[in-house]
């Protein structure tokens, strides 16, 4: 039997702080986020734990700090559109990426109906999680007043229709939406239909809105159709456009998967894109690079996003007060307009 002498004993913080010169009280800061540190003394920490090969005791700090060292990543929608919509895979890249460089863990939480809801509520405010990135939201949702009112740490992914006081990251979408409806207006389409997202969602709301607006006297109500963010609502609302509507020269959509649902709707009425009707999309998520033909679309910069949603939430935690953040979007032209 090998005795306890023969085990290697772990190295400690106060091992990484003599190899890289610095406090065991630095140490601590660079593996708890590195606040108040500088850039030359976080180099050095990080050369001396891979040195050392020094690993940090989760279960311990936990213990000692009454925290989880994880945030909940909360999908408040139908399971299937976590692998539907990639956009709520590169949020969920980006903000994993942003809690390793933390040495914290994301929990991917989805709750689409009201039992899921109840039972991730439960998790949540059992302290399983230390605070909540909310990437979507219904303004008829419970979930995110339950959540503040429990005190819980909460962060959302654009401005949450049911509190909006609760920080948020978000992006212009009225001024993204008028962007795109005055390119495709600059390049002689007239009869511009849009295909929106639900009414009680951010996007859906306030990208009808900039479109409204840059259309002016010009906009018709009848050219607006609702659809639900999905591929196949995007192909069903641009059938329904088609036959109130066949002289429509232009179609926004307010997402890049319901683009390619009408660019199909489209081709079945034997309609040339963009020769016949141009197509834009909203978002720039992968899927409208790789689409025949490429889609023009409004990009949403999903890294920045997921970060300082990281960010945010972190400093909620910590008590220091958060502002809402926007962030800007930018038009990318392809072939479809």
């Amino acid at each position: 039997m090998m005795a306890a002498a023969d085990h290697p004993r772990k190295p400690t913080i106060r091992d990484v702080a003599a190899v890289a010169g610095v406090s065991h009280g630095t140490v601590s800061r660079v593996i708890n986020g590195g606040h108040w540190v500088s850039p030359e003394a976080r180099a050095a920490v990080d050369a001396a734990i891979l040195e050392t090969g020094y690993t940090a005791n989760h279960a311990a700090r936990s213990l000692a700090t009454g925290r989880a060292n994880s945030l909940a990543f909360l999908l408040t929608e139908p399971q299937h559109l976590l692998f539907a919509d990639s956009t709520y895979a590169l949020l969920l890249r980006g903000a994993t990426e942003a809690l390793a460089a933390r040495s914290m863990t994301l929990v991917l939480l989805i709750a689409g109906t009201p039992e899921e809801q109840a039972t991730v509520e439960q998790y949540v405010r059992a302290g399983h999680v230390d605070g909540v990135l909310l990437v979507s939201s219904h303004e008829s949702d419970s979930l995110l007043a339950s959540l503040v009112a429990a005190g819980v740490p909460t962060v959302c992914a654009g401005i949450p229709l049911a509190a909006e006081a609760v920080p948020h990251v978000s992006v212009d979408e009225v001024a993204s939406a008028r962007e795109m409806t005055r390119y495709l207006r600059e390049r002689g389409h007239q009869r511009i239909a849009l295909i929106t997202g639900p009414n009680d969602t951010p996007g859906g709301r306030f990208r009808l809105v900039g479109f409204q607006e840059e259309m002016g006297d010009a906009f018709d109500p009848d050219l607006v159709e609702q659809g639900s963010y999905e591929q196949s609502s995007g192909d069903a609302a641009m059938t329904r456009l088609l036959e109130r509507a066949p002289d429509i020269d232009a179609v926004f959509a307010a997402s890049d998967v319901m683009a390619v649902g009408a660019i199909a709707a489209l081709r079945r009425a034997g309609k040339r894109v963009p020769e016949d009707i141009a197509v834009a999309g909203f978002d720039d998520s992968g899927l409208a690079e790789i689409h025949d033909p490429p889609l023009t679309t409004v990009r949403q910069p999903w890294t920045d996003i997921s970060h300082t949603m990281v960010d945010m939430v972190l400093d909620v935690i910590a008590g220091r007060p958060r502002e809402s953040v926007v962030l800007p979007t930018s038009l990318v032209v392809r072939e479809t307009a």
